[in-house]
């Protein structure tokens, strides 16, 4: 299944340019060729030795899985460390950056910089055809660094109370959109997915324009990241970071029960990263504009 994500494009599960479908339940015969969304041909990674047979797809967990074969377990092990790396150096940079008078133009330059070297890293793995873990955990440090520092300053500059409300509300909305999706109360599908790009494109142009408004025109742009519209966007960037989670809820399943190559769960961890690091900095958003408004 190809998936994207509101921060980055990224390749989703495939082997030889194949997608497993965005299918209601996972069955034999995957997706047309060319066609994501199509049914009716044979596994998409019949290609590996391992994967099961058409027959078997969807058959149940009675026979254990090969060791090439992905599992749950292995998406799990790879999200924590990626997470665990962005965590690790969230915090150092929290302490080592510091953004008081004295250091503030350092810490906030360093930052800078480390957002866009995470930013090229993710852009080089989303091109590539296999996940490389070094480029993923790479991205995960450079990104905790930017986290750091941007919640350091959050929480020294609007209130103590805002980082550890957005860590809670990131948790709230990955635990809510999980169990959302097992109990099958959302669907994802052709329409679904068509429905959360062209929303997240729409987004994030508009979020560019207001950069470039505030860049150029000084203030908040358009006012898209303040006030009563800053609420309302921030709202709609939660929102948005949800759906895409349930996108990565849909391609593990996928990636599970057509049999996906073991080195594919890093995908799996880049991918939920990706997402979630979006929902925190939104997270972390609107609830300074909350409690700036307090």
């Amino acid at each position: 299944m190809r998936s994207s994500n509101p921060v980055f494009s990224r390749r989703g599960f495939s082997r030889d340019n194949g997608y497993a479908g965005f299918n209601a339940q996972p069955q034999a015969g995957g997706p047309v060729a060319g066609n994501p969304y199509a049914q009716g041909t044979a596994n998409p990674y019949a290609t590996n030795p391992y994967a099961p047979t058409d027959t078997q797809v969807g058959a149940g967990p009675e026979a254990p899985a090969p060791s090439n074969v992905m599992t749950i377990d292995d998406v799990v092990s790879r999200t924590a460390m990626t997470l665990g790396t962005v965590v690790l150096t969230a915090v150092l940079s929290w302490f080592l950056l510091p953004v008081d008078s004295d250091n503030i133009g350092k810490s906030y330059g360093i930052a800078i910089g480390a957002a866009l070297v995470a930013m090229v890293l993710s852009l080089i793995q989303a091109f590539k055809s296999k996940p490389v873990p070094a480029l993923i955990l790479a991205y995960a440090a450079f990104e905790g660094v930017f986290l750091g520092v941007i919640s350091s300053a959050v929480s020294t500059y609007i209130g103590a109370g805002v980082v550890p409300q957005a860590v809670l509300g990131t948790m709230a909305v990955f635990a809510g959109v999980l169990i959302a999706y097992k109990m099958r109360w959302i669907r994802v599908n052709r329409r679904f997915y068509g429905f959360v790009m062209a929303a997240a494109l729409g987004f994030v142009l508009l979020m560019a324009v207001n950069l470039l408004f505030a860049v150029f025109g000084g203030g908040d742009g358009l006012g898209f990241r303040s006030g009563a519209l800053g609420i309302l966007f921030g709202v709609i960037g939660v929102i948005l970071g949800a759906c895409f989670l349930a996108l990565d809820f849909k391609q593990v399943e996928d990636g599970l029960a057509y049999g996906a190559p073991r080195e594919e769960s890093w995908l799996a961890a880049f991918g939920l990263t990706l997402t979630l690091v979006w929902i925190y900095l939104e997270m972390l958003r609107l609830v300074s504009i909350l409690q700036g408004d307090d």
